[in-house]
């Protein structure tokens, strides 16, 4: 298991589009993605889990990986975050 937490910087926080293009990157990757705000977790694959986080601007959230390429897939993760997020 692998996992870091980032602070939402994009002005609208998890919306629409990125979360869109998180389920299509998530969905493509051998590991399990799993998105935290607080006390709820989501998976990464599911669009209106997603949405119903709520995640805003300043919002920490802490990303987990679990599976066959968490290595790399850590880090096509964490970039997806530094560009879109």
């Amino acid at each position: 298991m692998r996992q870091f937490t980032y602070t939402i910087t994009c002005p609208e926080g998890l919306h629409g589009r990125p979360a869109a293009q998180l389920v299509e990157l998530a969905g493509g990757l051998d590991s399990v993605v799993t998105i935290q705000k607080g006390e709820r977790a989501v998976a990464a694959t599911r669009l209106m889990a997603l949405m119903t986080l709520g995640v805003s601007r300043g919002d920490r959230v802490t990303v987990t990986l679990e599976g066959g390429d968490e290595e790399a897939a850590l880090r096509t993760v964490e970039q997806f975050f530094q560009e879109y997020l």
